[in-house]
This record gives structure tokens, sequence and C-alpha cells, in this order.
């Protein structure tokens, strides 16, 4: 992928000089690593496998799809959006000039490396997946693609990046094999879901997004239009869940993400009805709820025999 269109070396404060550690950290943005993370221990979960005589293989797991394959997406995304960080979050390392020179560009292509190795040597399907996934955070940020460019489509591919591709990635890592059929579906219902989870992300951008021509649900359609698209395509995946799961006869864990649900629907009107000011906040307890939803569904398959 060429990505040289992104080589312009931003104006700096500090300089060229090597980055202090604590700068690196807050590029790799560490509260971003949870959801890939967490869907990656769902994954494990999901595959039946015994956790506590895997711990090294979970432990290096979750490494992988948090510090390595989210850090590197984070990063990359800070080094191709720095002119529109400069509106949005003047105060990110890189557009603040803490992180000075191309030293974003090389910090992104260093954790692609580690990431790439790091699935290698977890097994084929592991890796296969972490190509996808790199290939999809670079895809996201960088010119020509820049799929960020289309609200519809970036959300899409952040939401199965970071619950689909890691659900799969542990199931994998725990079978050393390609995980079953339901155990595919369910990881892609959640990945589904998580689209509306991104588009909640857009709402604190949207000034900047529309100066550079981001197409942002919030920046094209509206704020109230987006959220009402964002709490729909958040529930109906859910839904779904809970009927396969009653379908394959784990009816208490279906009963369980029924009511997360219920929560997050007593939730939405506050959101709905000010979607600027609240979605932070309905990201925060929407949220919450959606993962324990997706733990719960991972015991199910867990339960109904996983490997």
């Amino acid at each position: 992928m060429n990505v040289s269109a992104q080589f312009t070396t931003p104006p700096t404060r500090r300089g060229a000089g090597l980055p202090r550690p604590r700068d690196v950290l807050e590029l790799l943005k560490p509260i971003t690593w949870f959801p890939p993370m967490w869907a990656f221990m769902c994954g494990a979960v999901s595959s039946g496998a015994a956790l506590l005589g895997n711990a090294h293989l979970v432990l290096a797991g979750m490494l992988l799809a948090g510090p390595l394959v989210c850090g590197m997406s984070q990063a990359a995304n800070d080094w191709c959006d720095r002119h529109v960080d400069a509106i949005n979050e003047p105060n990110r390392p890189i557009p603040s000039g803490r992180i000075g020179g191309r030293w974003g560009l090389w910090i992104a292509l260093v954790w692609t490396a580690l990431s790439l190795a790091m699935g290698w040597a977890l097994g084929i399907w592991v890796f296969a997946a972490t190509v996808i996934g790199v290939a999809a955070a670079w895809a996201y940020s960088a010119e020509p693609i820049r799929l960020k460019k289309n609200g519809w489509v970036s959300a899409l591919v952040c939401g199965l990046s970071y619950e689909t591709l890691p659900w799969f990635t542990g199931a994998a890592v725990m079978l050393g094999a390609f995980p079953r059929w339901e155990i595919v579906v369910i990881a892609t219902l959640y990945g589904l879901g998580a689209h509306g989870i991104m588009t909640l992300n857009d709402f604190k951008a949207v000034e900047g997004d529309r100066a550079h021509g981001l197409a942002s649900l919030p920046a094209t359609l509206g704020p109230e239009v987006a959220s009402r698209i964002a709490v729909r395509v958040m529930f109906a995946p859910q839904a779904v869940v809970m009927a396969l799961l009653l379908l394959w006869g784990a009816a208490p864990q279906a009963a369980i993400i029924g009511l997360f649900l219920a929560g997050q629907a007593l939730l939405a009107p506050r959101f709905l009805g000010d979607p600027v000011k609240h979605a932070v906040w309905f990201s925060g307890l929407g949220v919450l709820l959606y993962v324990l939803g997706m733990l719960t569904a991972a015991c199910a398959l867990h339960l109904m025999g996983g490997a």
C-alpha cells in the first residue's frame, strides 16, 4: 500500500528528537486496547479449550490483540490523521509536537512488523487474521484508500477488526485450527453490532471530520440521524445472537443477553435526546452491557462443546 502521501512532516514544537516513552505510550492509546483484548478472551472461552492449561497462549494472544495490533492501528491513525487531530485533538502527541518528525510513522511501521511476527509465532490461522487486521488498519487511515472517508465502510471495518477478528483469533489460538462455524457466526454478529459502537466514537470529531472531508455518519447525516442508526445497528445483532442461542438450546444465556439488551434500551433515550452531549456517556455504559453479553455468548458456546 502506498503511504508516501502521508510522509509530509508536520510542524513540531520540540523538533524530531527521540520521543519520550510516555508520549509513545499515549500514541498507542492503551485505553483502546480493551475491546480487542476482551474479544480475544471471548474467542478463547468460546473455543471450549481449557484456559488455565493454556495460559501462555491466552496471554500471548491478548498481547497481540491489544498492545500490538490495536496499538499499531492507533499509531498509524494518529500519523495519517495528524492534520485532523490538529483541529479535534491538538494536544495529541503528533500535532502537539511531542512526537516530532516522522517518528509517528516509524513507530507505526515497527509495531506492524512486531504484530506480524507475533501472529506468525501463534500459528497460520492467527497469522492470517493478523495480516487482515494490519491491512485493515492501514487501509482505514492511509491514502490512497483511506476507508475512513466513508462512515459506513470505516465503522464496519473497525467493528469487524475490533471484535470479530480478535474473537476468531482467540478461538484459533486455543484450537490450533479454524474455529467451528457457530463461533464464527457469533463473532461476526458482534463485529457487525460494533459498527454502531464505532459510530458513537465519531460524535466527538464532527468539526474536524467536516473540515477535512471525512464522511463519518455524524458529520454527513447529522447527530440525530446518526445516533438512531448507531443504536439500531448496535441492537439488532444482539437480538439475532439471542435467537441463535435459543435455537441451539442455550436459553439461560439468551435470557441474560436479553437483560443486557434491555439495559441498553433503557439508556438509549437519553443518548438519542442529545447525542453529541451524551455519546461518551452512552458509549461507556451501553458498551459495557454489550461486552458483557459477548462474554455470556462465549460461555454458551463453551458449554455447547466448543472444541
